[in-house]
């Protein structure tokens, strides 16, 4: 059952959400486009994904103000005011053009776009995953030159291993800090090229879900846990499509709560919510889901409902490092925008996340509020 107290203990609520994909044709749309040029083996213009979208939903007038995208999500935000807000920035952000050859999906931001991440009041940027690095090295050196300039902490790659395997520390004033670790797998479609090294740019990449890499991440969060911090290993791992979770994966995620001192597992890179444990009193967000993305119009895999993404607000104790509360508000994308999801996709959501969620003994709950609250 949800943790109840007689008296409500100090909290911090965290935002969380899955893959922020702000290229290609979002890219198209706001205010500074980059050259449109794409290398993909079907679509060689990005301006080819803002006309899907426009067919699809209707017209979009461009270009867009840099808050356009996160549409209602502002007010939710707003509303729930949490203490951190945390995404996986799924996009390069260069005006390189030297892109990654051998890779058919290339995503990339314009710089001068860069108050498109901002006008949300992001505050941190986890990277580790199969994108940052479409744009070859010097687009991941101008993308953490970008987030620099604007103040944006970030975490999983860098110009070289010590910093890509850096947490991103963000103090909370009278609560405590959350510090949060990025990793990727190769499961994802991270190659072992992409690795950061010592004379080398790259990313977070864990080798496997041994013991060893356990142990690994132990020693980094032994380094800089202190009383009152909450940590999140933000892990991009896994297919983008389906619901099943590979037993190794949860065996992983347990063995982080149990023996590496963490406190929240964000696990992304499926393009739509799956399964949510709560083990111990701490949660496991096994894949968040998409959250921005130019998919519009595309057809295939239309029974996982891609347009539909969550954001998850957790609220967590300190002094224990436990889950008071989850709960996820339903938003749906169009015309590359966020809505508040319509009753009948909430309830699409609420059967699909109990379905997925009775497997690991928790239950979703559907609030007046057309929101879901999960409970263990």
């Amino acid at each position: 059952m949800t943790e109840k107290t007689s008296k409500p203990p100090q909290h911090m609520t965290i935002f969380l959400c899955g893959d922020v994909m702000t290229g290609r044709g979002i890219d198209q749309v706001l205010p500074h486009p980059s050259d449109p040029n794409l290398f993909e083996p079907y679509v060689r213009d990005a301006k080819q994904y803002v006309a899907l979208a426009e067919k699809a939903n209707g017209p979009i007038s461009q270009p867009v103000d840099f808050s356009y995208v996160w549409g209602d999500a502002l007010m939710v935000l707003k509303q729930l005011s949490p203490d951190v807000r945390i995404i996986n920035l799924e996009t390069s952000i260069t005006t390189s053009d030297n892109y990654w050859k051998y890779k058919n999906i290339h995503y990339r931001m314009h710089p001068k776009n860069i108050p498109c991440i901002t006008a949300a009041g992001i505050d941190c940027c986890v990277l580790a995953n199969n994108h940052v690095l479409d744009w070859g090295y010097k687009g991941l050196n101008e993308t953490l030159q970008t987030l620099q300039s604007v103040n944006l902490k970030m975490a999983g790659a860098g110009h070289n291993t010590e910093e890509a395997e850096a947490p991103a520390v963000m103090n909370l004033e009278g609560k405590g800090r959350v510090v949060v670790f990025s990793f990727s797998m190769k499961s994802s479609g991270v190659t072992t090229d992409w690795a950061a090294r010592i004379d080398r740019p790259g990313v977070n990449l864990l080798p496997d879900l041994s013991n060893k890499s356990v142990d690994r991440i132990h020693k980094a969060v032994r380094t800089v846990k202190r009383d009152r911090d909450i940590v999140i290993a933000s892990i991009h791992w896994g297919g983008n499509w389906g619901y099943e979770i590979p037993h190794a994966q949860i065996k992983f995620a347990h063995k982080l709560l149990d023996s590496a001192d963490i406190d929240i597992i964000h696990g992304h890179s499926s393009h739509h919510p799956i399964g949510i444990e709560i083990y111990n009193d701490k949660p496991i967000i096994y894949g968040c889901g998409d959250f921005i993305n130019d998919y519009e119009g595309i057809s295939g895999y239309d029974e996982f409902r891609a347009d539909l993404t969550l954001m998850y607000f957790l609220r967590m104790a300190p002094v224990t490092g436990k889950l008071i509360s989850l709960e996820l508000v339903p938003m749906q994308i169009q015309r590359f925008q966020l809505h508040r999801a319509s009753d009948l996709d909430v309830q699409w959501l609420h059967n699909t996340l109990n379905r997925e969620c009775r497997k690991f003994n928790n239950s979703v709950e559907l609030t007046d509020e057309n929101t879901l609250i999960v409970s263990w």
